[in-house]
Parts: structure tokens; C-alpha cells; sequence
């Protein structure tokens, strides 16, 4: 009785609840990515490892998208690096919560390293050590776990209904990405810059092989960026 409820007053650390609560609502989302990979043509083994290896959402469902839409494989895995470069930057800002790592406990850290165990880690106080590494830990193996078992769902509720074309899951995966990158357009210059590189995209389209109109509307974006005025208020970490 002693032992649960310590295990209960431990589960009330605000980084903890907030790493449940983000692990649930990100890994429910693996289903849609399991069911919309099977639609881009992969078997449920190759989403699995897909989902085991690659582990990024935003990457996982750009190569899915680039290879729905009849591009070639190395077209889909550029454009899918392009998107998982953001999590080195995120690497270096998590560098001095997590030191010191070694071994296998380091190369574990680099995979769970994600959009939502950074936020989650840095959430938590600046001088709350403790706090922080318990975000991101909590975080990066919850919905690891989680990602990739509803991942195995989805991909066997893909792999049951059959045609996707039937179903217009087809085109499903380009409105996923698009469903994840929306929140991100708030600022003006932002809408601004995925305008021109839209209109890069489609004119480039009837000429290019699939895949290579949106690498080269990357390239608007890096352009856009380089040349971007330095920010007038203080990055939060």
C-alpha cells in the first residue's frame, strides 16, 4: 500500500503529467501514419521499422508523401532530411539538461530526441535540473512506445481495407503533412515564404520527377531564412 501510493505521488510531478498527457495525444496519431504509409505503397513491415528507426513524425510523413505521390525513393529520403535536420538543432539546445551521456544511454537519447520531449523539457523551470530531465525522458520514451505500437495498428487497418485509391486515402498523406505544418504559418513572413515556395512547387511540377519540386522549394525556404532579419525579441528556450 506504502509502495503505491509513492508510485502515485511520483506520477504527480507536473513534468511527468505533462509527458503522459503528450505521449497519449502524439502516439494516437501512429495510427494515421500506419494507415496512410500502407496507402503510399508500404507493407506493414516496412512502416514498422519506418516508425522504429526514422522515429519523427514530421520526417516519416514527408518520405511517405514524396513516394504516394509516385516520386522516386531518393527524392522521399531528402526530403525527409531536410525536415530531421531541426532535431540536431534541437540536440544542441537539450545538451547542457542531459550531460553527461555515454554509451548506449547517449545513442538512446539522440533517437527520442523529437519535437515533443524538447518542449516538454524545456518547459519546465530553467533551475529545475531534475524537472527538465524528467520531461524528457518521460516524453521521448512515452511516445516512442506509443507511436509506434498504434503505428502497427494503423498499418493493419491500412492493410485490411484494401485499395486506397477506393477510399481517397491516396491523397490522404500530403493533407496530413500539410495538417502539421499549418500551426507553424502564423507569422506573416512565414505565409509569405510558403507562398512563393507553393508556386515554385507547382510550377515545377509538370517538369521535374515527383519529389523534386519540393526539394527545390526547400531551397525558397533556406534562402528565405538566410536572409531573414535577426529576431527583435529573445528566443524562449
Amino acid at each position: 500500500m506504502a509502495r503505491l501510493s509513492m508510485a502515485r505521488f511520483k506520477l504527480r510531478s507536473p513534468a511527468r503529467e505533462q509527458a503522459v498527457s503528450v505521449s497519449i495525444a502524439t502516439g494516437a496519431y501512429g495510427v494515421s501514419f500506419g494507415a496512410l504509409s500502407i496507402a503510399a505503397g508500404l507493407d506493414v513491415w516496412q512502416t514498422v521499422a519506418l516508425s522504429l528507426l526514422l522515429f519523427t513524425g514530421g520526417s516519416q510523413f514527408a518520405f511517405i508523401g514524396v513516394l504516394g505521390a509516385g516520386g522516386n525513393p531518393f527524392a522521399a529520403v531528402a526530403t525527409s532530411t531536410f525536415l530531421g535536420i531541426r532535431n540536431g538543432f534541437y540536440g544542441v539546445a537539450l545538451a547542457p539538461v542531459l550531460r553527461p551521456l555515454r554509451g548506449a544511454r547517449k545513442a538512446w537519447g539522440a533517437q527520442v530526441t523529437i519535437d515533443e520531449s524538447t518542449a516538454v523539457a524545456l518547459a519546465q523551470p530553467h533551475d529545475d535540473l531534475a524537472a527538465r530531465r524528467e520531461g524528457f525522458w518521460w516524453t521521448g520514451v512515452g511516445v516512442f512506445i506509443l507511436w509506434n505500437t498504434f503505428t502497427l495498428v494503423g498499418a493493419g487497418l491500412g492493410s485490411a481495407l484494401g485499395d486506397p485509391g477506393k477510399y481517397g486515402l491516396d491523397a490522404a498523406a500530403a493533407a496530413a503533412f500539410l495538417a502539421l505544418l499549418w500551426p507553424r504559418l502564423a507569422p506573416h513572413r512565414a505565409k509569405v515564404v510558403a507562398g512563393v515556395a507553393a508556386i515554385v512547387a507547382l510550377a515545377l511540377t509538370p517538369v521535374l520527377p515527383a519529389g523534386m519540386p519540393i526539394l527545390a522549394a526547400a531551397v525558397v525556404a533556406v534562402v528565405a531564412g538566410w536572409n531573414a532579419p535577426p529576431p527583435t525579441e529573445e528566443v524562449p528556450e
